[in-house]
């Protein structure tokens, strides 16, 4: 391991950090505010620690990036982005604390939504634009933007894509890396687009627009409104975002293709009509308890389920409703999304869909092994045999993945957490879900927690973000030796 070609890698990436920082500083000078001072000093602080970094320990020439290095890189470098990101939010003064800072970071970068502001409102435009641009940076990812940069160093970029990107698969759309890299935002890039045109024909901002997008892209959940998107009492605006969140769940592989021109790309995809059939049965199912179960209209029950689903499914964390109050059966319905997720290859947290299909095949595969013992019935997706090896993998990941969970949430109750509090954050957290139950539900926040929760948490966070082993190998001390 070339743990000084490992720094100097990060410092380039800080350097970037740093650079993005003056965008939410100008929107403070736009608006007058004082704010943009904090966003220099950030900016400062992450591009000469980065370039210090890099000088330091900058690379031979002709170094060539290996797997575990490249693992190394990514793992750091969103714990770093995260330590980084908090410098300029503590700066605002409009956090308390450089713990809550740091929380509210990680949070933005890892697209998970769990915010510890109490008043969003009273926060600084420059504030507000900052958390959802981390968003949008960290739901295709941070060191995928930075694919395009790295080569110029003389970084292959392989490694850090499947780092970065630990779906069973990740597919390449062209030759060259930094090439799908390039292909992938701007799909990106022009579907966001899209969203915010459509939110401002819906009568909001380009403020408030834009930075919904950001956060409806990334399936983040950052708002800048206290009630969430429900601040806007707009059917128009729930419908819009619905749509783009469910597109936002989908992989982005797909996206691509259809755009040039392979219409059944959709339809083709396993995991795309078990997404999509997951997400129509769970919206139709909970809109008719809350018709049948409550004072609500047919019309409003589709629109609040359909939204509530996406939102939990695609782990974007937006609310137009708190649905802890909901009938005891559509709550029911919606918990078990929580362990779903978007589907491998989209912005979504959580195990991903693409997993889910794997087991539910496996497991089919064994009854009927149970009848006829010599049957040979191997997984099979999209018309492709699924080799053994990641079938093994995606069983490890899920006991891994349920692990965290526990473990997690009890570490919470010990500092003091109740359990629905204390499970709730941990896979809210760990999915990059955001919003989860009791006090840290929709209607709540994180700003009550003790600090030791909030670091335990951001660090959760990460591990989600990356899907479990990309940062628990670097915990492995067979990781680190020749």
């Amino acid at each position: 391991m070339g743990a000084a070609y490992i720094i100097s890698l990060v410092g380039v990436l800080s350097m970037g950090l740093g650079a993005l920082m003056l965008a939410p500083m100008g929107v403070s000078l736009i608006y007058g505010e004082a704010a943009w001072r904090a966003f220099l000093g950030g900016a400062v602080v992450s591009m000469v620690s980065g370039a210090a970094l890099f000088w330091l320990f900058r690379p031979a020439s002709g170094h060539e990036l290996s797997h575990r290095e490249g693992m190394a890189i990514v793992g750091i470098s969103w714990a770093v982005a995260g330590l980084l990101g908090g410098v300029p939010l503590y700066f605002s003064g409009d956090f308390l604390s450089f713990t809550d800072a740091v929380f509210e970071a990680v949070s933005g970068f890892t697209t998970t939504g769990a915010s510890v502001l109490t008043e969003v409102e009273k926060a600084g435009k420059g504030v507000l634009f900052w958390r959802s641009l981390t968003h949008w940076l960290g739901g295709m990812g941070f060191v995928v933007l930075s694919l395009a940069i790295l080569p110029l160093v003389g970084v292959g970029g392989m490694q850090l894509f499947k780092a970065e990107v630990p779906s069973p698969t990740p597919d390449r759309l062209a030759p060259r890396i930094a090439d799908t890299a390039t292909l992938l935002w701007k799909v990106y890039a022009a579907i966001t687009v899209a969203e915010i045109i459509l939110l401002m024909a819906g009568g909001l901002d380009w403020f408030d627009a834009t930075c919904h997008a950001f956060a409806t892209m990334a399936t983040g959940g950052f708002s800048t409104k206290n009630a969430s998107v429900a601040g806007f009492n707009s059917a128009y605006v729930d419908w819009v975002i619905t749509v783009f969140m469910v597109l936002a769940g989908m992989n982005f592989t797909l996206h691509f293709l259809v755009l040039r021109g392979r219409w059944n790309a959709f339809w083709r995809d396993e995991e795309w009509r078990l997404y999509m059939g997951t997400f129509l049965g769970s919206s139709l199912a909970i809109a008719a308890g809350l018709w049948l179960l409550s004072e609500l209209g047919l019309g409003e029950s589709l629109r609040l389920a359909a939204f509530q689903v996406a939102t939990i499914l695609t782990t974007t964390g937006f609310a137009t409703a708190d649905y802890s109050l909901w009938p005891p059966i559509c709550l029911g319905l919606l918990i078990p999304l929580m362990f779903v997720g978007g589907s491998a290859g989209s912005t979504g947290g959580g195990p991903k869909v693409m997993r889910i299909l794997v087991v539910l095949k496996q497991s089919l595969s064994e009854f009927r092994r149970l009848v006829h013992p010599r049957l040979v019935a191997p997984v099979r997706l999209n018309q492709h045999n699924v080799d053994r090896q990641v079938v093994s993998a995606v069983y490890s990941f899920i006991g891994l993945y349920m692990g965290a969970f526990v473990i997690t949430g009890l570490l919470l109750a010990a500092l003091g957490m109740n359990l629905v509090d204390s499970f709730s954050a941990s896979i809210a957290c760990l999915g990059n879900i955001g919003p989860g139950l009791g006090s840290v539900g929709p209607a709540g926040n994180y700003a009550h927690l003790p600090d030791l929760a909030k670091w335990l948490l951001s660090a959760v966070m990460i591990v989600g973000r990356l899907e479990i082993y990309t940062v628990l190998v670097l915990l492995v001390p067979d990781f680190w030796r020749r």
